[in-house]
């Protein structure tokens, strides 16, 4: 199976920053509409009493993903390895904060069914008695 990308895991010393930045860069496009998708979705977010407290994460998500969008562009068309390595930075940035909410959710989950089975349970014996 190959792909037009296949040859850069064969990438000589010299091979230019604007080859290896190219995979990213062919999907900048969906990086910022990912990203404005995330800030009006923090904005709508912070509308709300409670939202308040929380609505910065996905505006911050949003921001992460446009400056990666941004620095990821310049290092195709300049060939400039310093914003290929910071437009890398703020990708990681934005895996561990999505990991990091994945795992507080299944961890919130996992509370919310315990909860709700002891709740169900009590109630169960309560019938019996």
């Amino acid at each position: 199976m190959t792909d037009a990308f296949s040859a850069l895991g064969q990438a000589a010393p010299g091979q230019s920053v604007r080859d290896l930045a190219q995979p990213l860069a062919s999907g900048k496009g969906w990086m910022k509409f990912v990203g404005i998708i995330f800030i009006i979705q923090g904005a709508l977010t912070a509308i709300t009493i409670v939202g308040i407290l929380v609505a910065w994460l996905p505006i911050w998500i949003g921001v992460l993903l446009l400056q990666s969008s941004s620095a990821i562009e310049r290092a195709q068309l300049q060939g400039d390895a310093a914003a290929l390595k910071e437009s890398l930075a703020k990708l990681r940035t934005y895996f561990v904060i999505q990991g990091v909410l994945y795992l507080v959710g299944i961890v919130l989950m996992v509370v919310y069914f315990s909860f709700f089975a002891s709740m169900l349970g009590a109630m169960m014996h309560g019938f019996h008695a």
